[in-house]
């Protein structure tokens, strides 16, 4: 089984459940504590040995390409002005990963999003890791090497990150159906987008990290557009499970957490938990909350 080296960012969504602030920044570019997000997903690559990332990027995006480009004006002039804490600010320019770019070039949903990557795929397997979603791991086997050692291990046309929701939520996410195998790995029997919670196969929904191999791209072919025109990922996922294509879970630890920013109410969940973790804010963060609600009661 061949090493895989590559992955996909989507990035191309508008962002419009997070106006006004979207209208004129990428919402993968919100901070996140000290770092916008997608810095905080392209960490979590670089660590898990993944070296050539493409973004699909759509318009007013290009904050993410100057983000990520090495800035050697800035270093020198932080340099000269002896702020060597704010140069380690910018330890992260110097990865050791290849960035690449392309533009969907119409808004028509996640599906969409990755066919656009099949040039820079070619015969490669590739992890898809969503530019809005975070995962936070203190587990001694970081979620993307579960899911790499399970790739190599089965074969299978595609393994995905799950996670347990309240029956209450199911309707927001991707939901799927599982089935334990004898040696404790979740098989994929069938995946159903946002369904209601009396359709619903289950409560575990997919969380944000796929690993593909490269026949997703012939069935995101042949996947029609659903609801607004999108062409839905998981449309694609299910089409080759009927073709009896193989497809494995890998669940969220104990010690891993999922981040989002879609909506205001989980970007400001997001944002605090980050802020009470800062090794020098958090303390100030948390008394100021302290406050806050004492004075409310």
């Amino acid at each position: 089984m061949q090493t895989i080296n590559k992955a996909v960012i989507p990035v191309a969504g508008l962002g419009t459940r997070l106006l006004p602030v979207t209208k004129s920044q990428p919402k993968e570019m919100l901070p996140v504590g000290r770092k916008p997000c997608v810095q905080h997903i392209v960490e979590e690559l670089a660590v898990s040995g993944l070296g050539d990332i493409l973004f699909i990027t759509g318009d007013k995006k290009r904050s993410i390409e100057n983000h990520f480009d090495v800035d050697r004006r800035l270093q020198n002039l932080l340099q000269k002005a002896g702020k060597q804490d704010r140069l380690s600010d910018l330890e992260f320019e110097e990865m050791d990963l290849n960035f690449f770019y392309t533009r969907q070039k119409r808004v028509a949903g996640l599906g969409d999003a990755v066919n656009c990557a099949e040039g820079f795929i070619e015969e490669e397997p590739f992890l898809v890791a969503l530019g809005d979603a975070i995962i936070e791991s203190n587990h001694q086997q970081p979620l993307i090497k579960r899911m790499t050692d399970l790739f190599a291990e089965k074969n299978p046309a595609f393994v995905i990150a799950v996670r347990e929701v309240p029956a209450e939520d199911v309707s927001k996410y991707g939901i799927v159906d599982l089935k334990e195998e004898e040696d404790g790995n979740l098989r994929v029997r069938r995946m159903v987008e946002k369904p209601s919670p009396h359709e619903a196969p289950g409560n575990f929904a997919i969380a944000a990290r796929y690993l593909f191999t490269p026949e997703i791209f012939e069935f995101l072919e042949k996947t029609l557009p659903g609801k607004g025109g999108e062409i839905q990922l998981t449309d694609a996922m299910q089409m080759m499970l009927k073709h009896d294509f193989e497809a494995y879970a890998v669940p969220l630890a104990e010690q891993e957490l999922r981040h989002d920013i879609g909506t205001f109410e989980s970007y400001f969940r997001t944002f605090l938990h980050y802020a009470l973790q800062d090794k020098e804010y958090g303390y100030r963060v948390r008394q100021y909350l302290q406050e806050v609600m004492d004075e409310g009661n």
